[in-house]
């Protein structure tokens, strides 16, 4: 059997008893580090479950499928996910793969941060879609996941914005080399995803179906789940000057009307409460 299991967002406590119970079992236990971590570290997931955990890198996760699935069909498989395993399409493509080689699949859910964004009080299903920021470079400055942003916004509904990371990035140098060498890591935090979408409104601001303003209410937050778990709710301008401290960080752009509730719960994290 092949198991994908959720591993949540806080801490090695996070996996669920049946997640936990699979892992002591499995032949072999690989640990995906690329597309989200811990607040903890691999060292305390290995000494929390009782065994040693294989590191999946990118590389290994997206072209190396079939060394992970390798004997799945004649022992117990697991890969580890933080968050939810489908939170991202990497793991999407495994359960196809999985399934083309006729080897059986268990996917066991967990919380991710597509539902405990909802900690800052703002409803979920008051949501639209949700983007990703990448990173901008000197040359590459994409800005396409803003249209869905002002979408979401024109029809009143909150956008979540999943913040960029770069684990084992190789330098652009090193793509012409035989050896590689990685970039050390990174993790956006808000006040930079807030820095690049105030540049995007001053590039279009001669637009005139603009919606979004430097002063559109925003709230950031930082290790969700966490006991660190930080959430504060202010202007974008605002937001761009806002330290939360470590990774990792989510950026929500609120509707321009909202419910009750969700202003008297957002109070809280106000700056200027």
């Amino acid at each position: 059997m092949f198991f994908i299991i959720g591993l949540g967002l806080g801490d090695c406590k996070d996996i669920t008893v049946k997640g936990l119970e699979i892992i002591k079992k499995c032949n072999r236990v690989y640990l995906e580090a690329y597309t989200s971590i811990l607040t903890c570290g691999a060292e305390a997931l290995e000494e929390f479950y009782g065994r040693k955990l294989i590191t999946a890198d990118r590389d290994l996760v997206e072209q190396g499928a079939d060394d992970i699935l390798e004997g799945a069909d004649k022992s117990d498989v697991a890969l580890l996910v933080v968050g939810d395993p489908f939170g991202a399409t990497t793991h999407t493509d495994l359960v196809l793969r999985a399934k083309q080689k006729n080897i059986e699949i268990e996917v066991v859910h967990n919380a991710s941060i597509l539902n405990a964004v909802g900690c800052c009080g703002l409803q979920l299903y008051s949501f639209g879609e949700t983007v990703s920021i990448p990173y901008w470079t000197e040359t590459w400055q994409p800005d396409s996941f803003f249209d869905k942003i002002q979408s979401n916004y024109k029809n009143k509904l909150h956008t979540l914005c999943l913040l960029d990371i770069k684990v084992k990035e190789p330098t652009l140098e090193s793509l012409t080399k035989k050896k590689k060498e990685y970039m050390p890591p990174r993790f956006m935090s808000v006040g930079e995803a807030a820095q690049q979408l105030v540049q995007i409104l001053e590039k279009k601001k001669s637009e005139n179906n603009l919606l979004i303003t430097g002063e559109s209410l925003c709230v950031g937050l930082a290790r969700v789940g966490s006991r660190t778990q930080k959430i504060i709710a202010c202007s974008l301008q605002e937001m761009c000057s806002i330290d939360l401290g470590g990774p990792l960080h989510s950026l929500i752009i609120a509707s321009p009307e909202l419910h009750p509730l969700e202003l008297e719960y957002l109070e809280q994290f106000s700056i200027k409460a």
